[in-house]
């Protein structure tokens, strides 16, 4: 049952179709068996709009996908029932590659995706902040297509939070550099995208921290590194909370980070405390890692890893 207080608005600029492939051993330069595979709907805010929709929160998603292949995506957001104001523009949405081992090991193929025009990015815009009239929480998050810089992403996070928004941001490469710079509410890089802000290896949790510290003194209120199987560590107003999931059984590992990014959300929106928040999302992303998909088909199973996740 959704519920009218806990709306969000969640921004993905670069969709995808992700096209998902099952095989026991990838074998580079070969040709390659796929034992099942998949095409669904995706993109990094598609995938968190996903997970908020099916915990009960008033999702709008909006974002720039092509007009030539967006029947899949207003099919899911028909079947989760979320509000579509998507921009469309002219061409076809990207297909990702996602080739996943029987170890859990991910191979991604990320294409480019549409070039828009600035007659795109009007529209767009013009969308976004339609939007922030009735919304105070958006959750920004992927990569970026050709056409929209990392400096024009900079600009709506900080226009966002100028207004009194709450941005929550998760992306990589040079559009998470930049956006730093307009102190979005919160980030999520994982170590990895830590490590490559940072320009250098990070080997030990001290290291993570020392960096991540970093971003915090940059003013940005919540820092939250995701670790894989070892975790999530955030870093708020009130110092570090760690939290570590059981062992789970890895079917894979594709959109494990956006459900982590959507548990976060849904523990703001719903105005919990840091422990229950960072509880309730990290055993949200561990049960996400035991299923092939992107969704929460059993809260009972996920309110069984919560009781097992350990803080420090």
């Amino acid at each position: 049952m959704n519920n009218p207080a806990v709306k969000v608005v969640t921004v993905t600029l670069n969709p995808a179709l992700d096209l998902t492939g099952h095989l026991s051993t990838l074998t580079a330069g070969t040709v390659n068996v796929v034992d099942q595979g998949s095409l669904h709907p995706a993109g990094k805010g598609v995938n968190v709009a996903k997970v908020l929709a099916e915990l009960g929160a008033e999702v709008t998603v909006t974002g720039l996908l092509g007009a030539d292949n967006q029947e899949g995506f207003c099919q899911l957001f028909e079947q989760i029932g979320v509000t579509d104001k998507f921009v469309r523009v002219a061409g076809a949405t990207r297909i990702n590659v996602k080739l996943v081992e029987q170890d859990g090991r991910v191979s991604d193929i990320n294409f480019p995706g549409v070039s828009v025009t600035h007659d795109d990015i009007a529209q767009f815009e013009a969308t976004l902040f339609e939007l922030a009239e009735s919304h105070d929480v958006f959750v920004l998050a992927g990569s970026l297509p050709r056409g929209i810089s990392p400096q024009q992403c900079a600009l709506w996070i900080e226009k966002l939070q100028q207004l009194g928004k709450q941005v929550l941001f998760d992306s990589s490469k040079a559009a998470f550099e930049v956006g730093l710079e307009a102190k979005p509410w919160l980030v999520k890089p994982n170590d990895e995208e830590l490590a490559e802000w940072a320009k250098r290896e990070l080997v030990s949790e001290s290291d993570i921290i020392e960096v991540a510290e970093q971003l915090s003194n940059k003013h940005i209120d919540n820092v939250v590194v995701s670790l894989g199987a070892n975790g999530v560590m955030w870093r708020d107003s009130e110092g570090w909370l760690r939290a570590k999931p059981p062992k789970m059984t890895v079917m894979s590992t594709v959109g494990a980070g956006d459900t982590l990014v959507a548990g976060m959300c849904w523990g703001h929106l719903n105005g919990w405390n840091k422990a229950k928040t960072l509880s309730f999302a990290t055993a949200l992303s561990a049960y996400a890692v035991t299923q092939v998909g992107v969704g929460v088909d059993d809260l009972a199973a996920v309110k069984n890893i919560e009781d097992s996740v350990q803080l420090s």
